[in-house]
């Protein structure tokens, strides 16, 4: 039996977006720029995916800016938003587990004389209000702060971050990296005081290689790609029009039965969290019940290696993650683990698994099944 739980990692295309990118490959395949009927055809693809993204966010279709995925559109917003309003100040405030993909930009940025203050979390990941409010200062630009982290699937309290940010400097722009969160939840930028708004195709059955960044009408921008000119100056070099169309359709249909699938996702991963736990000497990272992720449970096993747990349970057809896919070529100690106070010993125990719409009660059976029966056979080898 196959088993696919690595879904924070990428997840497998809704069929009638890979039957959409098809057509448009194969028949609609006119650059958006052209003036000829498939040019017209295409930019029409490009018109209708920004309206179906901009209904479910419930803004203007103008404020969608698409890119090649997650990373950029993080790089967009942060660099962007850093360039084109460093004479209000030089502060940016991020936190210790954001994705890689703002970690590092964030590094980039002080090497441009930027200053940036990470912000702990407690035990579950979350900011506290308090230290946010410490941290922030008359020069303070921006504040980024992801929505729900792709490690441990804990989800920030968003609303109350940007309602303390306004409060205390309505010119200071807030951030959010919705990679993970968009399409678990229903995110509304203008009433959770949102500035800029980053989301990824691969992770809502989308294609890879394309994601989007809202970016408000009052936000001013600096570009970081240069060229032709498309989408307002904003992101030049010819659309990647397939993607996009596909993007458009996979966020349409996310969205559909949000409630009825979120409520279904919940129910699997709580059987696994229960059924793991039987096991003994394991330990649950995150917030505890549905305060967290319905998608995301990161377990560490004591005694056991992450690594050789990953491979046991690949040898059964099992697919999970020993952490973000971003880094997983290069291990070491997540950080994210490390600022919420995981033990040293179990950071190299910790193993990550991530649902989807296409998850299996059959499949979460099938996993535990093979859980009671590698672990405490690791376990037994390893004390040799």
């Amino acid at each position: 039996m196959e088993v696919y739980l690595d879904n924070s990692a990428t997840t497998r295309v809704f069929p009638e977006v890979a039957e959409l990118m098809t057509k448009i490959m194969l028949e609609d395949y006119g650059n958006p720029s052209s003036m000829h009927f498939k040019g017209v055809q295409s930019e029409q693809y490009v018109k209708q995916a920004k309206e179906q993204i901009a209904k479910l966010l419930k803004v203007n279709e103008k404020e969608i800016i698409f890119t090649s995925g997650g990373t950029e559109a993080d790089n967009l917003a942060l660099i962007g938003a850093a360039m084109a309003n460093r004479r209000s100040g030089m502060h940016l405030i991020t936190t210790r587990i954001e994705h890689p993909a703002v970690l590092k930009t964030m590094e980039y940025l002080e090497q441009q004389g930027f200053r940036v203050t990470y912000l702990p979390v407690d035990k579950t990941g979350k900011v506290r209000l308090e230290d946010l409010q410490k941290s922030m200062r008359p020069d303070t630009i921006l504040v980024s702060v992801m929505h729900t982290n792709n490690e441990v699937g804990t989800v920030e309290p968003i609303v109350e971050i940007g309602a303390l940010i306004k409060k205390m400097n309505p010119r200071t722009l807030f951030h959010v990296d919705a990679v993970q969160g968009f399409g678990k939840f229903r995110i509304l930028p203008k009433k959770m005081y949102i500035d800029l708004l980053s989301v990824s195709g691969h992770k809502i059955h989308g294609p890879k290689g394309i994601g989007f960044l809202y970016a408000g009408e009052k936000v001013k921008l600096h570009p970081i790609v240069f060229g032709g000119g498309q989408q307002n100056g904003m992101r030049s070099g010819t659309e990647n029009v397939p993607a996009i169309a596909g993007l458009g359709l996979a966020s349409r249909m996310i969205y559909e039965n949000l409630e009825e699938d979120t409520f279904r996702m919940y129910r699997l991963r709580e059987k696994l969290i229960d059924g793991v736990s039987d096991i003994g000497n394991i330990q649950i990272n995150g917030c505890p019940g549905r305060e967290g992720a319905p998608h995301v449970a990161s377990i560490s096993f004591r005694g056991v290696r992450s690594e050789v747990l990953l491979h046991a349970l690949e040898d059964k057809g099992i697919c999970v993650s020993a952490g973000s896919a971003c880094a997983a070529k290069h291990p070491r100690p997540s950080e994210t683990l490390k600022a919420i106070g995981v033990e040293r010993s179990l950071l190299e125990s910790t193993l990550r698994f991530s649902l989807s719409l296409f998850t299996t009660e059959e499949e979460i059976v099938y996993t535990l099944h093979t859980l009671h029966e590698i672990v405490p056979m690791l376990r037994r080898y390893s004390r040799h």
